[in-house]
């Protein structure tokens, strides 16, 4: 934003007589995304708000909650202006400047129910009242933007989008992947989904009450982009306190062009790939002594990993010996027909596992790597707790999505990806022992 552009900090006791801090306001280019790096602003993950913002008040004063609260107040000769930023739930005075003109944003660009506040301060100190506004998204538009690239963030994340759009009556618009939008759109027609290119053609953005970036900050350590960190809360409801709406999961509703059964045989889908090595269930017998075991239980097994041979380096992981090959640069809606119908999905935690949840796919979840409170509540997670695990949820490792070896406790020893090699077949097959289908299967 041009000109002087005030930041919020965490709020003091008294409000302050100068301006907290006098910068120029930085677009998204500090945290990361899903599993994308942002360097520097011209790499953001999000179309950028409006130049100027989008809400006209009086005396050519404009206004609007995007990507946090911004004030924009000419220049004046004669007097000055005071402006406000309160947080209407907790009373706290955020912000407060005199000037003769001035770009303001506040620090914190996660839902707060802002109260923005302008008087004229006359050569005297008397001050009138000009602007007084609380937040209300309630027949307005409002962009929430979700990172491209990750099926598994977005499907987590949906439902709060949804919920936001319920609580507060508003128009809202979705920013999303296009491979993604088709298994979602039919689904819930009072949501606008667009992709991040048609916010950019059609701009959106310029239409926008208020703007909500999704995503997994890992170095807000100010806790500007969300108001705690997602590590501790889970992937999913980490958006749920992002949008400021009850964090209780929910799976996202899927429409699909074809429910009908892709095969007459009862059928039990997996998928062994992941973008990073410490996702895999890296022990040697696991995924060989769960196929013949499904198998011999008269389940067909389906591999509908989008690539059958996935890896880097000198480490590649290959689609199991005798599962049935349904890889390959299919679209979602084709891989959540097959979920929708199967008796069970063995997976990572990765993204198909998010879209079997979403299906409402009983999902066998085998993950060292993170912890259970990270992924959706399902009584078929499978960890084991005598080994090294959770390192993804532990705040004091940063997780380098540039290091597809990344083991920050054990790399170069015989521990290295301990976490799921210690993950045995037997303990795996009793998980999918207790899955309805297959135990009526008298597996």
């Amino acid at each position: 934003m041009d000109g002087d552009a005030r930041i919020a900090v965490p709020v003091e006791a008294k409000v302050p007589d100068t301006p907290v801090a006098e910068v120029a306001a930085p677009e998204l280019g500090t945290p990361e995304l899903g599993t994308r790096e942002l360097d520097t602003p011209a790499k953001a993950s999000f179309p950028p708000p409006a130049e100027v913002p989008t809400q006209e008040g009086p005396r050519g004063i404009r206004f609007d909650i995007n990507h946090g609260a911004r004030v924009v107040l000419p220049d004046r000769v004669e007097g000055t202006w005071r402006v406000r930023l309160r947080d209407l739930d907790t009373g706290n005075i955020l912000f407060q400047s005199d000037n003769k003109g001035a770009s303001v944003r506040s620090s914190k660009r996660f839902f707060v129910r802002f109260g923005i506040e302008v008087w004229d301060v006359d050569a005297t100190g008397d001050a009138t009242a000009i602007l007084s506004h609380e937040y209300d998204a309630r027949g307005r538009d409002v962009l929430i933007q979700f990172p491209i690239g990750t099926l598994g963030d977005t499907m987590g994340w949906f439902s709060y989008a949804a919920r936001f759009a319920e609580t507060h009556g508003a128009r809202v618009t979705c920013a999303l992947s296009g491979l993604i939008i088709p298994l979602l759109r039919d689904a819930y027609p009072a949501l606008r989904l667009v992709t991040h290119e048609e916010v950019v053609e059609q701009k959106l953005a310029e239409r926008a009450y208020a703007t909500y970036c999704l995503g997994l900050f890992f170095d807000d350590a100010a806790f500007e982009w969300q108001p705690t960190d997602f590590r501790h809360v889970g992937l999913h409801r980490t958006a749920g306190y992002i949008l400021g709406v009850d964090p209780a999961e929910e799976a996202p509703r899927l429409a699909l062009p074809d429910e009908s059964r892709p095969i007459a045989e009862p059928y039990v889908c997996i998928a062994v790939q992941a973008s990073t090595q410490c996702k895999h269930w890296t022990n040697p017998h696991g995924w060989r002594e769960v196929i013949a075991f499904l198998k011999a239980s008269g389940f067909r097994v389906i591999c509908i990993d989008q690539k059958p041979v996935h890896g880097q380096g000198i480490v590649w992981n290959h689609m199991p010996h005798g599962v049935e090959d349904e890889t390959g640069d299919r679209p979602l809606t084709e891989r959540a027909r097959w979920l929708r119908h199967a008796s069970a999905f063995l997976g990572l935690s990765s993204g198909l596992s998010w879209l079997a949840w979403a299906a409402g796919c009983p999902v066998v979840l085998v993950s060292g790597f993170t912890h259970p409170n990270n992924e959706f509540q399902t009584p078929y997670r499978v960890i084991n707790w005598h080994t090294c695990n959770s390192c993804w949820n532990d705040v004091r490792h940063r997780f380098d999505h540039k290091d597809y070896l990344y083991c920050p406790r054990h790399k170069g020893t015989d521990r290295q990806f301990e976490c799921t090699r210690l993950i045995t077949g037997e303990q795996v097959i009793g998980a999918l022992r207790r899955v309805p289908a297959i135990a009526a299967a008298g597996a």
